[in-house]
């Protein structure tokens, strides 16, 4: 049992790894492929533009937003450039956080504090933690 123990911060981050890029994976693929992008922007475009956001910023968001999701939620699963990926994805829940706030001040968190605290818990893990990466064998 206590071979077990030993390696209780790898699974730990290997889960939450795994686990974050899978749900950003899914809401990317999601919103691209099955939604469809256009139905997406369609759905949210007129809420922001009565809030004075012009349609082209929306666009671009949701543009930004989905394809950060996809590439960026592979990318954690793979555990290639996760530094890079993580950094990408906090600036996407900051930007969803703003414009959520913007068409509803107050809006229902549920979807997003669970990826933000994983997402926190992995930026401040040590690096000796995340072994199971690609990352670590390219880099080392």
């Amino acid at each position: 049992m206590e071979i077990l123990s030993t390696y209780n911060e790898q699974a730990a981050a290997l889960i939450a790894r795994m686990f974050l890029g899978l749900l950003f994976f899914f809401q990317g693929y999601d919103a691209l492929f099955k939604v469809k992008i256009q139905n997406v922007i369609s759905t949210y475009e007129y809420s922001f533009f009565n809030k004075g956001i012009p349609k082209y910023i929306t666009r671009a968001g949701i543009w930004f937003t989905s394809c950060t999701q996809l590439i960026c939620g592979l990318l954690l699963v793979l555990g290639l450039f996760k530094y890079v990926a993580l950094y990408l994805l906090g600036a996407n829940i900051i930007l969803a956080s703003i414009a959520f706030n913007i068409v509803s001040p107050m809006w229902d968190m549920k979807f997003v504090f669970p990826r933000l605290v994983l997402l926190v818990f992995l930026l401040i893990i040590p690096q000796s933690w995340d072994v199971f990466t690609i990352d670590r064998y390219i880099f080392n």
